[in-house]
């Protein structure tokens, strides 16, 4: 197994509802966001996702979230925007995308501050 790991960023602001705590207020980040994939083969060039690959799709996921209000993503709508969820939703819609490539996510890391990080994968 190969794993390749790059790294984003995006800002975008939220709340969490139900939190007894600052972050009941909108507020927002500068989120930092590493996804890991998982590969079985190499190609011929001996590459097993070229990173200029992986880095569109994650893009393309980020550009969705990029100076948004999280809560009103459809995705957020019934839970909390957290970074935990916002790991989750990436993870998932990185596993559409990569669903024909031989590669799958492994996890993602949602960074919200430089000391502050939620990270999801499966098992």
């Amino acid at each position: 197994m190969f794993e390749l790991t790059i790294k984003d960023e995006f800002a975008a602001a939220h709340r969490l509802q139900n939190y007894n705590g600052a972050c009941e207020n909108l507020h927002g980040h500068n989120f930092i966001v590493e996804l890991s994939v998982i590969c079985e083969k190499l190609n011929e060039t001996y590459i097993a996702i070229d990173f200029k690959e992986l880095k569109a799709i994650l893009k393309e996921i980020l550009n969705n979230l990029d100076h948004r209000y999280l809560n009103d993503i459809g995705f957020f709508k019934n839970t909390n925007p957290t970074s935990e969820m916002i790991a989750m939703y990436i993870f998932k819609e990185t596993e559409k995308r990569l669903s024909s490539s031989g590669c799958r996510p492994s996890k993602v890391s949602v960074w919200e501050s430089q000391r502050a990080k939620a990270t999801y994968f499966e098992m």
